[in-house]
């Protein structure tokens, strides 16, 4: 085996990046209070072609140090936009016929390994606040809820953890 060079990684030009055809996903930050999470999300975003990232709330937007810290770029890849509040894209989001999914502990969560997303359909995942989580008010204009199952004692992921885990999950079930 030999580690790959940057050179041969077959990396999309910013150009390219946007006009590329995205995978059927938005991202929706609610009140995230690190920048580097912030950035990471990016990162991820990028990574896996999403369509756009809704920054709301408290979450601040870029361009920031913090945030290019750990997005390396990403910012000016993927697709941004801030709102100030969450419900009102939510309920924007659905007008457009996009099903909206908390990713949250809740009752009657469906668990991240039983969710099966349909390719026919557009996607948007709401992350809340690192210690709250997603608003109750944001849950219950969702269309359901997605809950990563974890076996520890925390039951508590990183938010850019969660979203990486979740993207991924949705990203490689959309391909098959």
């Amino acid at each position: 085996m030999r580690k790959l060079a940057n050179s041969e990684l077959n990396r999309k030009s910013i150009e390219d990046f946007k006009k590329a055809d995205k995978t059927p996903v938005i991202i929706i930050l609610d009140d995230i209070r690190s920048l580097h999470n912030i950035g990471s999300v990016f990162r991820t975003a990028d990574a896996f072609l999403i369509e756009k990232i809704y920054l709301c709330g408290i979450t601040a937007t870029p361009p920031h140090k913090e945030i290019h810290k750990t997005a390396l770029g990403a910012t000016d890849t993927v697709a941004w936009e801030y709102q100030k509040n969450v419900t009102d894209v939510i309920t924007s989001l659905k007008e457009e016929d996009i099903e909206v999914w908390a990713i949250e502990q809740v009752d009657n969560a469906v668990f991240l390994n039983d969710f099966t997303p349909e390719t026919n359909k557009r996607y948007a995942l709401v992350f809340g606040n690192e210690v709250k989580g997603v608003s109750q008010e944001a849950i219950k204009l969702c269309d359901g809820t997605i809950e990563i199952p974890q076996l520890g004692t925390k039951h508590s992921l990183n938010i850019s953890v969660s979203t990486g885990i979740v993207v991924w999950d949705i990203f490689q079930k959309l391909q098959h």
